[in-house]
């Protein structure tokens, strides 16, 4: 198996469709905690939408527009990271996270995208990182600055989950910054 180690009991590595059990059993376990930020928890609490979810990478990754990856703790599957949107056309992708609360607070989010980050500006030639997540969402805001990432904007109201509406910040870094920004 493939793994990058994050930290003494921490690693990631391919999170893959054969895995989907083990996904949906973490995110249920931790559906209330990223429910708010997250809104294809519900859809991926179940073995099935899991499998759905992983395939979809699989598939994605097959055409080089993606990828997925779980970060385990202590061999327990406690999170993951993601190139959600992948566009080698322009250059430009979006990284996206989500981590069990027992586990935050150590650093696994930001090692992890630090890895994901130097392999699509170094590896993949990629020329802009984005990071997008809901205006309220203080954790994912404070990784995105320790990344060293710059806020672009906000979108006003431009997501919307259970029938209400949210403020969606973007921010990035571009290849150029990311030696010096780290």
């Amino acid at each position: 198996m493939l793994s990058l180690r994050l930290a003494g009991d921490a690693e990631l590595r391919a999170l893959e469709p054969w895995q989907a059990e083990e996904l949906a059993e973490h995110v249920a376990a931790a559906q209330e905690f990223l429910d708010p930020w997250l809104p294809w928890v519900d859809s991926v609490a179940t073995p099935d939408g899991a499998a759905r979810l992983l395939q979809r990478y699989a598939d994605a990754q097959a055409r080089g527009e993606g990828r997925i990856f779980g970060i385990w703790v202590d061999g327990k599957l406690s999170g993951g990271v993601l190139f959600r949107v992948w566009d080698a056309a322009t250059g430009v992708c979006e990284v996206g996270v989500w981590l069990a609360p027992e586990v935050t607070g150590q650093g696994l989010v930001t090692r992890a995208v630090t890895h994901m980050i130097d392999w699509a500006f170094h590896v993949r030639g990629m020329h802009r990182v984005e990071w997008r997540c809901a205006s309220t969402n203080e954790p994912s805001r404070r990784t995105a600055q320790r990344l060293g990432m710059t806020l672009d904007g906000t979108l006003r109201e431009a997501s919307q989950h259970k029938g209400k509406r949210y403020d969606v910040e973007v921010w990035s870094v571009l290849a150029a910054e990311w030696p010096t920004k780290r």
